[in-house]
């Protein structure tokens, strides 16, 4: 989950890096990872921020019972925390969460800085009016904050949150691959910084140890790309307006269901030896799952 809180950058940083802005404290950036059971491969699926859902009910801190109510997906994180936004997750896609990972955009800037920053790739021109991202075609090695304005922007072009999908699961494949990492996870006090900036000093348990967390990064670090595979939840367009929640993404139901029970059952979406192409921009309701290797930089 990333999260928009940017109370815990500075001024100077929200202007150099166009973060200001009012923040919903709201879970922004959502994908949703299964590692097999025997560790040899890995699917991401993004859940866009817009996502119509019900939140299940809950129980506030002071006592208040919540019944369950319409919402967008990155709601729940405002309303009750990760605990909420996991459950939500849950019954929406009939998966069990055993760990998450929290990161705020201090933790994300800094992360990036602690591998040397991530090297980022493009066909095209890439210039966003609210966050002034401005990258020629070719490749660029960002530090954090660049960084940072490269996974929040969404005013690329018209593919708004699903282009923003497609770059942040980008540059998370091009992040395993830098040889800054490599060489951070090979020094055990580097990797045990970067762990501890990733994981912060969240108040929730969030499933994971440094030590895990080091561990699962370098088997993703050394799993072959053809092995992941990443893609977007399927979408079937737009709800109608929704009093107090607003404009909604609605989920195909039928194709949704058969992904998450593909998961479930811990198998692939896709052929190892897929050949399918992302689409750049992406498109609303034809979302396609590709593996790893085609977001590679090369």
């Amino acid at each position: 989950m990333g999260t928009d809180s940017r109370d815990t950058i500075t001024r100077a940083e929200k202007e150099k890096f166009h973060a200001g802005g009012v923040a919903c404290n709201c879970s922004d950036s959502m994908m949703l990872v299964h590692l097999s059971q025997k560790h040899d491969r890995v699917s991401v699926v993004s859940l866009p921020r817009d996502s119509y859902t019900e939140i299940p009910a809950y129980e506030e801190p002071d006592g208040t019972k919540r019944e369950a109510h319409p919402a967008k997906i990155n709601a729940a994180y405002a309303e009750g925390g990760a605990p909420l936004a996991v459950a939500t997750v849950e019954s929406m896609t009939g998966l069990r969460i055993d760990h998450f990972l929290q990161i705020d955009f201090r933790r994300f800037i800094d992360g990036v800085d602690a591998v040397d920053g991530v090297t980022v790739c493009t066909k095209r021109r890439l210039s966003d009016s609210a966050t002034k991202l401005n990258l020629a075609p070719g490749s660029h090695r960002l530090a954090g904050g660049p960084s940072l304005q490269y996974v929040r922007s969404r005013h690329v072009d018209t593919s708004a949150d699903l282009g923003r999908v497609q770059r942040q699961q980008r540059f998370l494949v091009n992040a395993l691959r830098s040889a800054g990492l490599k060489k951070t996870l090979a020094d055990p006090a580097g990797a045990a910084g970067l762990a501890r900036t990733l994981l912060g000093s969240a108040s929730v348990d969030q499933g994971f140890s440094a030590s895990d967390l080091i561990a699962l990064a370098r088997e993703l670090r050394s799993m072959p790309l053809k092995d992941m595979e990443f893609g977007t939840v399927p979408i079937a367009g737009f709800n109608p307006l929704i009093e107090n929640v607003g404009s909604t993404l609605r989920w195909d139901k039928e194709r949704a269901d058969r992904l998450f029970t593909t998961l479930r059952e811990d198998r692939q979406a896709t052929s190892p030896n897929s050949r399918t192409e992302p689409l750049d921009p992406p498109r609303l309701q034809e979302q396609p799952i590709v593996r790893g290797d085609k977001y590679a930089c090369a």
